[in-house]
């Protein structure tokens, strides 16, 4: 099924901002397998965790800008006969967004800004679709969390992020423009940066494992996650970029939540070495975590016909089998 949906962008000129980091060069890869003629703008900033060996495959067939979508005049060339863009630039370090809130405040809503403004005066018939987050929502106050869930962000680049979202409902709205937003939860799997827990730490988890560490878990790992594999995730996104509508927010999750202390044993188990140890909270992550995450996503399997395929037990194999393979 995955195939056929990217086979709908063959011939098509597509965008891929922040392209050579996990999701957007897992979404690359699967453009070019369908046809696209795909251009990548990443800046290659070590806080977003690029790396231009995740093209591996597919670098002669790709077109590569190395430029920050902070800069317009870059994004104004980009666009220009572009038939859909795929905005997964961004900050993505929770801790790092409270040590510098400027700079996450200019990539991931002035960027955002830059991609919608360029799409609106040079490309504006362009179908552009938003990764968002799940916590931009903050701590679950209705169970399970839906899109009419209130938003209140408990860090700065959730809040970033809430208000890049915002920033594309606007455009949608007042500009009649094709953008949608697919939230997304904790994603795993190939091409992820496994090195640094700001990338996502079910990735660093697998990071740490590989490596016969242990992994740290914090308080008792209780904390439920909803966790979806990078295939199911970009899959989502595909599919928000074909539908006639327009201006919506879809969550793009797994309905089966798994604890904390469950990913890590699992991921362990998985990888064949590594341990897992308990820690106290450090006070600093304690005030940003938001806590249980468990998410509906019938709205876009009414909406788009998504569902996660990829097995919890699957994917681990499939991402172990991957960094096995390009150590």
């Amino acid at each position: 099924m995955s195939s056929k949906i990217f086979e709908v962008f063959a011939g098509k000129r597509v965008v891929v901002t922040g392209g050579l980091g996990f999701i957007g060069s897992n979404l690359a890869h699967s453009l070019v397998g369908g046809g696209a003629d795909v251009t990548i703008v990443d800046s290659l900033d070590p806080r977003s965790g690029g790396d231009i060996a995740n093209l591996n495959g597919i670098d002669d067939c790709v077109e590569l800008v190395s430029a920050d979508i902070c800069e317009f005049d870059v994004m104004a060339s980009v666009v220009q006969n572009a038939s859909y863009l795929f905005h997964c630039a961004a900050h993505t370090s929770h801790p790092y967004s409270m040590r510098d809130p400027q700079r996450d405040v200019s990539v991931n809503c002035i960027g955002t800004l830059n991609v919608l403004e360029a799409l609106r005066r040079f490309q504006p018939a362009a179908q552009m679709v938003y990764v968002g987050t799940s916590t931009q929502i903050g701590p679950m106050i209705m169970e399970p969390i839906t899109e009419g869930h209130p938003v209140a962000p408990v860090d700065i680049y959730s809040a970033n992020k809430a208000a890049a979202e915002y920033y594309c409902l606007i455009y949608a709205r007042a500009y009649d423009m094709a953008v949608n937003s697919v939230r997304l939860p904790n994603v795993y799997g190939p091409r992820a940066n496994i090195n640094s827990p700001d990338f996502g730490f079910i990735n660093f988890f697998f990071g740490l494992a590989l490596d016969d560490q242990c992994l740290t878990i914090f308080g008792d790992g209780d904390q439920l996650r909803s966790v979806l594999y990078v295939q199911d995730a970009i899959t989502a996104l595909a599919l928000a970029a074909q539908t006639d509508l327009r201006g919506r927010v879809w969550f793009a999750g797994n309905e089966r939540s798994v604890s904390v202390r469950d990913l890590a044993q699992r991921i362990v188990a998985a990888s064949g070495t590594g341990s897992v140890t308990q820690v106290v909270w450090p006070d600093d992550r304690k005030r940003i975590d938001v806590g249980d995450v468990i998410i509906d996503s019938s709205q876009i399997q009414s909406d788009l016909g998504w569902q996660a395929l990829v097995s919890l037990d699957e994917g681990m194999q499939e991402t172990v089998r991957y960094y096995h393979n390009n150590e």
